[in-house]
């Protein structure tokens, strides 16, 4: 038992990263998670008199988050993107329906020095993993969050659960086979891209900077998709997205781009665009973009302004 308020607290420091991603991944959104990661840390240290020891420090504390985390999904509709649930534009205007932020899956800046954590599992940071899992009832994502990222013992993910080991072991097998089912059956997930070279990414934002649309068009793939969340429009194909950019020059000409990394070091491009006082551009959309057979195959504008300051972005540039 830690008696120690001072070295509880600086335990909860140490592991306050993993805890940040396993709310993400429960709640598909950093907001969210930071929101929940704030609050247990209150509770934390509200009822650490409480705490008796019956299992571990660290234990108790994912007991915490993880309640908080079921309660806000309590009541709460499945986060999607874009082209997972609306089919692509069949008349290209300015996107103008959108639904609310807490129906999106929104991206996560690096939280962590070393990318090699195994707590990180790149490939479970993925946005199309973080939709995917989705798919799953609260209870048994986190059971699969604890087991197969963290890799918990049954027994201590009982003991934050408050279920037995049989009941973890049973959410556990359906919590796979449902993943497993929906990944089969996902053509986005199957199709999901690589990330940009270098290379790439520089032509995309010279391109995009300059806003020279027969470049920028060139470097889609003939299928290559562009989704904005929260509008839940999306532009599929070459001569779509031509058009698209066409339509929304007046908003795009004169952006320009900051490079930061997002979701396990995967990198991405923060848009600013001008503003209403001369020569300041303010924040517009965090492009994320995936690669097929050489060519930009989908970018994720995520148009969401809180983004900015949880990537710790400015919130203005000058021209």
């Amino acid at each position: 038992m830690m008696n120690d308020t001072t070295a509880e607290l600086e335990y909860f420091q140490e592991i306050k990263q993993e805890l940040t991603y396993y709310c993400y991944r429960m709640l598909g959104s950093m907001e969210d998670a930071d929101d929940a990661v704030q609050e247990t840390h209150i509770r934390v240290w509200q009822h650490r008199s409480s705490f008796r020891g019956e299992a571990s420090f660290k234990t108790w504390v994912y007991r915490i988050a993880s309640n908080l985390c079921l309660d806000k999904l309590r009541q709460a509709k499945r986060r999607i993107r874009p082209v997972d649930h609306f089919d692509p534009a069949a008349d290209i205007v300015e996107p103008r329906d959108t639904l609310p932020p807490s129906q999106w899956v929104w991206p996560a800046p690096d939280l962590a020095e070393n990318p090699e954590d195994r707590m990180i599992r790149k490939d479970t940071l993925q946005i199309c993993f973080i939709a995917l899992l989705q798919v799953l009832p609260p209870r048994q994502r986190a059971v699969w969050i604890f087991k197969d990222v963290f890799e918990w013992p049954t027994k201590h993910i009982a003991e934050a659960l408050d279920m037995s080991p049989a009941a973890v072991n049973s959410a556990l097998q359906r919590a796979r086979a449902a993943l497993d089912q929906e990944q089969l059956r996902s053509d986005e997930y199957a199709r999901t891209g690589m990330e940009p070279d270098q290379e790439l990414l520089n032509r995309y934002v010279d391109a995009f900077e300059q806003f020279d649309i027969d470049t920028l068009v060139a470097l889609f793939h003939e299928e290559g998709r562009m989704s904005m969340p929260p509008f839940n429009m999306w532009i599929k194909g070459r001569e779509d997205l031509r058009q698209f950019f066409s339509l929304t020059r007046w908003h795009c000409e004169g952006s320009r781009f900051i490079r930061t990394t997002a979701n396990g070091g995967v990198p991405v491009l923060a848009q600013y665009v001008p503003g209403r006082i001369p020569d300041v551009l303010v924040p517009w959309g965090i492009h994320m973009l995936e690669v097929r057979e050489g060519h930009i195959d989908h970018v994720q504008n995520f148009i969401h302004t809180p983004l900015f300051r949880i990537f710790g972005l400015p919130l203005e540039i000058q021209r």
